[in-house]
């Protein structure tokens, strides 16, 4: 894989757009200008409200791990990330649609790299369900902790036990200021009562629409979960955005925001391995692990109040090759599982990306 594979800058394209553009950790999005969402909502005949606005989301290869992004010795991001992340989480959607789930936000593919999406105002939590104790959840529950996410979990609990219920552990999108019983940081837990008490601080209009997030949280594990046990794995947990959009009827609607179901939102094991009391794991958690074992002072990944000291660290180092080189192959790995097929190595992803962007009329 050579560095014209990797593509780290995504948000530089020559686009038409209506304001400026959003750098995410990962993803890059283009705000179009009202005129063109009404022109491709009918030239490409999406099924959606004739004046909803679009966007065009670019996809990266960089990787973000405890709120920083890393870098290894030979590259600056993981070769084939973004395209793998890409595919599997439009499978998934396609397989929402399949179900009758809510919508999603995606609206066409043009480049493994690239997302046509319709525009929604996000809800300010991110949706996290847990199937397993594993992870921070573990690492809680081990601390003596027993509610959790509004639930009392039971005594007597062991590591990598499947739970009795799927677990709903909410946290915030950005951060959210001024209410009482919601830390002002971001990824921060929220608890169900805090919810349903400041619903309108968190993008919702009712606590029944809140409601709607979390059967649609249900819903959408279960989806996936189903799916991927067909092929021997389990969803162990998973992390859902929503958003809210303009129906096509009129209105508005509830819509499936970002990614699903990737190996860089979900912890995703072998049910063999799983049974054998050995699960290992086959997403972004284990360059976590990794990172963990390879860094001296664990606490500097761990601790909220040194950000800024874990920042500082990861733009001053870099990591071994092999870990880059073993998440690309599990990224890789897990596309072609739940594909069906390979995916195609892309070169010089830029060029690609702006001759179809062009074909769309959205280059400047």
């Amino acid at each position: 894989m050579n560095s014209h594979s990797v593509l780290t800058v995504s948000d530089d394209l020559p686009l038409s757009v209506a304001r400026p553009v959003h750098s995410g950790k990962v993803r890059s999005v283009y705000f179009l200008r009202p005129e063109d969402s009404r022109r491709l909502i009918e030239e490409r005949r999406y099924p959606i409200a004739a004046h909803s606005d679009l966007a065009v989301m670019v996809i990266s290869d960089r990787l973000s791990a405890f709120d920083c992004l890393w870098r290894s010795d030979s590259f600056a991001g993981v070769p084939g990330k973004g395209a793998a992340l890409n595919a599997i989480a439009a499978h998934w959607f396609a397989a929402f649609d399949e179900a009758q789930l809510i919508p999603h936000h995606l609206l066409e593919m043009p480049h493994p790299m690239v997302w046509i999406v319709r525009q929604a105002k996000p809800v300010m939590i991110e949706a996290i369900a847990r199937r397993y104790i594993t992870g921070s959840l573990w690492r809680a529950y081990s601390r003596g902790e027993r509610v959790i996410g509004g639930v009392t979990l039971p005594e007597g609990l062991k590591q990598f036990q499947r739970l009795s219920q799927l677990l709903f552990t909410p946290s915030t999108k950005g951060i959210i200021r001024g209410l009482p019983d919601v830390p002002d940081t971001d990824d921060a837990p929220v608890s169900s009562s805090a919810l349903r008490a400041h619903y309108e601080a968190f993008g919702l209009r009712s606590e029944a629409q809140l409601d709607h997030c979390v059967n649609a949280l249900k819903s959408g594990f279960e989806t996936i979960e189903r799916l991927l046990g067909d092929r021997g794995e389990l969803l162990v947990d998973t992390k859902f955005e929503f958003g809210i959009a303009p129906a096509k009827g009129g209105g508005e609607e509830l819509v499936y925001m970002d990614e699903v179901g990737t190996p860089d939102s979900s912890r995703i094991w072998r049910t063999s391995d799983w049974e054998r009391g050995e699960p290992r794991e086959h997403s972004k958690e284990q360059f976590r692990e990794a990172l963990m074992s390879w860094v001296d002072d664990k606490d500097l990944l761990l601790d909220p109040a040194r950000m800024d000291e874990r920042s500082a660290f990861a733009k001053a180092h870099t990591v071994p090759d092999e870990f880059f080189d073993t998440l690309s192959q599990t990224y890789a790995a897990q596309a072609d599982d739940i594909l069906g097929k390979p995916l195609p190595i892309i070169e010089r992803p830029r060029e690609a990306m702006l001759d179809l962007l062009s074909e769309f009329g959205l280059v400047a």
